[in-house]
């Protein structure tokens, strides 16, 4: 059973299917539910290590990063839009540490980046230091420590909720330093820094009571596309899953999402087939054929 479960920790949303058969909306295009039942921590693919999780060569030279391959994306509880990056909504424009220092103030947010690694979030503090939750560890370390040679950018337009006092940011910020492993609250060094700011609970580790309702939605656009749409049962779970594609950079995600729907479409047409051949007079109906193929998509999605 302990092996099971290792397993199931590494099941990407590809392969657990939580999707409604009728779960289509007519604006948005098809909805996938996606739910991090066993996860890791995604911190621990930080700086010094590669993207499978291994030593990084110190040999090999550093990719350029590429605004051009940030994910742009919107978050939604409901109706309500909670967090959106686009380059039309926000300015993604990075800087190095040195110079961003010129423009943060106390109780900003700032986001550390680089290809192939997941985002690292921090609190700015002011005396050119920053509070962030690195290697499961709560610290206090200058900016340009806390970089690692990262571009980095304040990000306190991302998420809509309206936030705390700066005092109070700083406060919370500080008043953590020095938590690590099991005392930690925080999945990673994003919802810590967001759960400073905003204090919300939603942020924390069992923030949320899962009741099998996904109010959460994180549209992923597409250009000349509809978005692609997927529905999350909490705030951290969302979160996770907005971190992976980062991580992954806009062209992997795109060209996943472009085998996921080959696949589905394999699936339907082979389904279909199978459910209308055989018997022409039998009474099988649409709505029957559409259940069935939502069995198998799901069965076979569900295979390792």
């Amino acid at each position: 059973m302990g092996n099971q479960m290792d397993r199931l920790s590494h099941l990407s949303y590809a392969e657990v299917p939580t999707v409604d058969p009728n779960g289509v909306d007519a604006e948005d295009g098809p909805r996938i539910g996606v739910s991090y039942i066993f996860s890791n921590d995604d911190d621990e693919l930080e700086d010094g290590c590669a993207v499978d999780g291994s030593d990084k060569d110190p040999n090999q030279e550093e990719k350029q990063y590429d605004q051009r391959d940030e994910v742009e994306c919107a978050v939604y509880n409901r109706d309500e839009c909670i967090y959106e990056k686009s380059a039309k909504s926000v300015n993604l424009e990075v800087y190095s540490p040195e110079n961003l220092l010129n423009k943060c103030k106390p109780g900003d947010l700032v986001e550390f980046v680089a290809t192939g690694q997941y985002p690292h979030w921090a609190v700015y503090v002011g005396d050119f230091q920053v509070v962030h939750l690195h290697r499961a560890e709560v610290k206090n370390r200058f900016l340009t420590d806390a970089s690692q040679g990262r571009r980095c950018r304040i990000v306190n337009e991302l998420y809509k909720f309206k936030a705390l006092g700066q005092d109070m940011v700083v406060q919370n910020a500080m008043e953590q330093v020095g938590l690590k492993d099991r005392e930690l609250s925080w999945r990673n060094s994003e919802c810590f820094a967001a759960w400073c700011r905003f204090g919300k609970r939603e942020f924390k580790m069992g923030g949320e009571i899962r009741i099998g309702k996904q109010p959460y939605r994180l549209k992923i656009f597409m250009t000349g596309k509809q978005p692609h749409v997927l529905e999350f049962q909490s705030l951290e779970d969302m979160i996770m899953e907005k971190r992976r594609n980062d991580h992954l950079g806009r062209t992997a995600v795109l060209r996943e999402l472009a085998a996921h729907y080959s696949r589905m479409e394999e699936i339907k047409s082979d389904s279909v087939r199978f459910a209308l051949k055989g018997n022409p007079h039998s009474s099988t109906s649409e709505e029957n054929v559409v259940e069935l193929v939502f069995v198998i998509c799901t069965r076979s999605l569900s295979k390792p």
